[in-house]
């Protein structure tokens, strides 16, 4: 019975494949949209404030994708195989790591959002009402953070830094 239920954790290798997957979409379409988006600026001479828009609304399916990346990874190394060759800032040793990582993200793309509308002259009348929302979103996974960190676990900055002293 016990291996049958430790086989059941291969079962997140479907979702983990699937946003994997969705990532790379994400990712090519957002950059396909930023080509575009350089040649209309260049051969159609297409607005500064329509450019920006534009190129941040590539950027933001780029940071999505690069979410879905971590989830797919961080799911991964978490119940197949920890063996997996990543970068170091991607190292995802329990559900702690995966959760910064991705409020990392999330953090970004809120702010790629709210700089989206605040160059979009189009919008001004909401800048203020997402700005309260994006900080009060940002306040929340912050407070989430810190209520959620485990005792005694430092960032690796602050413990390398006292280390080092």
């Amino acid at each position: 019975m016990r291996k049958i239920l430790g086989l059941t954790r291969y079962a997140v290798v479907v979702p983990a494949i699937a946003s994997m997957i969705g990532a790379l979409l994400l990712m090519v379409q957002g950059s396909i949209e930023i080509l575009v988006v350089v040649f209309d600026s260049i051969f159609k001479g297409s607005y500064l404030k329509v450019t920006i828009v534009d190129v941040l609304t590539a950027v933001d399916a780029i940071l999505l994708g690069t979410v879905l990346l971590v989830i797919g990874f961080g799911l991964y190394e978490l119940f197949v195989d920890t063996r997996i060759e990543v970068p170091a800032w991607l190292q995802i040793n329990d559900l702690d790591d995966l959760k910064s990582k991705l409020i990392g993200v999330v953090v970004a793309i809120i702010a790629v959002v709210f700089v989206g509308v605040f160059v979009d002259a189009n919008r001004a009348a909401d800048v203020v009402a997402y700005g309260v929302g994006a900080g009060a979103l940002v306040a929340g996974l912050a407070l989430f953070a810190y209520a959620t960190k485990k005792p005694g676990s430092e960032s690796k900055g602050s413990a390398q830094a006292s280390k080092q002293k």
